[in-house]
């Protein structure tokens, strides 16, 4: 992405989802949306973020984020990692908590921290699944940022620069806002082994009632 910046011996692998955003920067002139590749978030998340990212100005840093309910996104064989955010009353993006522990706990969850100590979770708190809207104007910072990661940590085997904490910064620095938008969309996704047959039923049940064809490509033009 940064033509005069080589890659350390001994690196395997990219540097995380800020590096595959700025490997876009030439194709993309209008507004975008960024999501993982092997997610599945469901019809309405989509239906939010792209009636949304139709009304944003491109030449503005508001940015947003589709906030997913974290009892949605939970995982009935074990425990997950979900960055667990918190809002203004204007309902824009004030941080975002990552919690690598949690796991359902009655009608809530509960995340443990490696020294043991537990966070008790409501469960109707908004995460962040990597899920983006963004305009243009991402760009104008996104190369500053990786360069300054890549001067942190970049000889680092397995260091990744990851778009959460990109607009952190970002939001931090007086730069950019974030605005959280809501769905009650599930997220589907292989955590675990088990999770296979969960996924594969929850697909099959949007299809039964006519959410998504049995065929997705059958409805192309």
């Amino acid at each position: 992405c940064s033509s005069d910046l080589t890659v350390p011996e001994g690196r395997e692998k990219p540097w995380g989802t800020t590096h595959a955003i700025l490997c876009a920067r030439d194709v993309i002139e209008g507004n975008f949306a960024v999501i993982n590749a092997d997610d599945f978030y469901g019809r309405d998340s989509y239906r939010v973020l792209g009636e949304h990212l139709v009304k944003v100005d491109p030449a503005s840093t508001d940015f947003s984020m589709v906030g997913f309910t974290l009892r949605n996104t939970l995982s009935d064989h074990g425990t997950v990692a979900r960055g667990v955010c918190s809002t203004t009353d204007a309902g824009y993006l004030a941080s975002i908590d990552e919690m690598t522990k949690i796991g359902r706990h009655g009608d809530g969850a509960i995340n443990t921290r490696e020294d043991g100590t537990t966070t008790t979770l409501t469960g109707n708190e908004p995460v962040s699944m990597n899920m983006w809207g963004f305009t243009p104007r991402l760009f104008d910072h996104l190369d500053r940022i990786f360069r300054e990661f890549l001067a942190a940590s970049g000889t680092e085997a397995k260091s990744e620069c990851f778009i959460p904490l990109t607009v952190g910064q970002l939001i931090n620095e007086g730069a950019a806002t974030c605005r959280v938008l809501r769905t009650d969309s599930s997220w589907f996704g292989v955590t675990y082994r088990e999770d296979k047959e969960v996924v594969q039923r929850s697909i099959a049940d949007l299809v039964k009632h006519g959410d998504y064809p049995s065929n997705l490509w059958s409805s192309a033009p």
